[in-house]
């Protein structure tokens, strides 16, 4: 049963996650050659492609750089295992920085991607749609309606359906994301509808419980969908596309790229996998690390240690109980062959014996011990 949204965690303020998809050949190579330009500019402090990192589902970047000058930000990106030349693979990218993410810093995939090149990286990664360029909706009614459900579904990218009131000019069709503060844009997809598309788009969002105003806009919930969303909160009833900023609209988007995100099981993986197979250390995290390391090494020899001690002691004391119990047995079995009258003298001997053994452990009572005199002088009346 999939888990809700109040099951889940949400993305920590200090988060920025995206996955996409890359179309071209070699992305591997792609990313190595930017991330070392990077590197030689001072752009990032640092990279790795670590040893033995590559898996059947994935190959592994890791990158840091600085922010406002002394914010630390580490950053993991994953490519999927696949070795065909020309097949689409998927990325997912986890960046996590030292405060709460400031829109303003620059988009981490642009730290390891080439952000103005012929390499077709910068494509969502469940319908390949572009991230920052409009996509035009499907003609198809049932290629639409498919579309939207599988976006709204699975995508991590926030979904933006505007519907154009009339047929907008050259700068009307330029894509509103290029608006957007930088953290942002390699997180919105920008759907456009027609005119005409008006009632199919709305037919469409309907499976999803929300529609677009006409010559309006609405932001798509997600799912899960995120904490504290309201369909008519998302709503834009007018963008006008002929060049000027749309404020409102992107004050909206900016809205809710703020509201807590209860994260899907691969993005929380994504993140789990930056925390724990971070790689990419200091010289300080390393000497963290290796203390960190010897105090584990010392408490567990510290509890081995323990461990054999009880364990010993407690052999020990087995030992010595097994040694009393056979002492008890053979008194027991000495009393039992006097009491049958093969001899006398010696029961008295071994009851002695026995009390002796139980006075440290356990001192008998008074009148146990004057009953056992007073039945010895009887036994010794009887055989005389």
């Amino acid at each position: 049963m999939p888990k809700s949204s109040t099951d889940r965690p949400t993305a920590p303020e200090t988060v920025w996650l995206a996955a996409g998809r890359h179309t071209g050949p070699a992305p591997q190579q792609a990313l190595r050659e930017h991330l070392r330009e990077l590197k030689n500019s001072e752009t990032i402090q640092d990279f790795l492609e670590p040893e033995n990192a590559s898996t059947p589902d994935g190959h592994v970047f890791e990158a840091r750089w600085l922010v406002d000058d002394d914010v630390t930000v580490r950053a993991r990106l994953v490519t999927d295992g696949r070795d065909h030349v020309d097949a689409e693979r998927r990325w997912t990218l986890a960046a996590e920085a030292e405060r709460p993410w400031d829109l303003s810093w620059p988009s981490p995939a642009t730290m390891f991607w080439p952000e103005k090149s012929d390499i077709s990286w910068d494509r969502d990664s469940v319908a390949g749609l572009r991230l920052q360029d409009i996509n035009p909706l499907p003609k198809d009614d049932a290629a639409l309606r498919r579309m939207l459900k599988d976006i709204a579904r699975h995508s991590w990218s926030i979904n933006v359906v505007v519907h154009e009131a009339m047929t907008p000019d050259p700068e009307g069709r330029l894509p509103l994301t290029r608006l957007l503060p930088p953290a942002l844009r390699h997180r919105v997809v920008e759907h456009r509808a027609t005119p005409e598309q008006f009632h199919a788009v709305n037919w469409a969002l309907g499976d999803l419980g929300t529609s677009v105003p006409r010559g309006g806009a609405v932001i798509l919930s997600g799912t899960p969908a995120r904490v504290g969303f309201d369909e008519q909160a998302f709503r834009v009833r007018s963008v006008f596309l002929d060049g000027s900023e749309p404020t409102e609209l992107l004050d909206k988007v900016v809205q809710f790229a703020a509201l807590p995100w209860p994260l899907p099981d691969d993005a929380a993986a994504a993140l789990t996998a930056l925390r724990q197979d971070w790689r990419l250390l200091t010289l300080e995290e390393e000497l963290a690390h290796a203390r960190a390391l010897a105090a584990s090494y010392s408490e567990a020899l510290e509890a081995m240690t323990t461990s054999r001690d009880l364990y010993r002691e407690a052999t020990e004391l087995a030992h010595a109980a097994l040694a009393e119990m056979a002492e008890y047995r053979d008194a027991v079995s000495a009393v039992r062959a006097s009491a049958s009258g093969q001899d006398r003298h010696p029961l008295t001997k071994t009851l002695q014996r026995v009390t002796d053994s139980l006075l440290p452990r356990r001192a008998p009572r008074a009148d146990t011990l004057q009953a056992a005199r007073e039945s010895e002088e009887r036994a010794r009346e009887s055989s005389g």
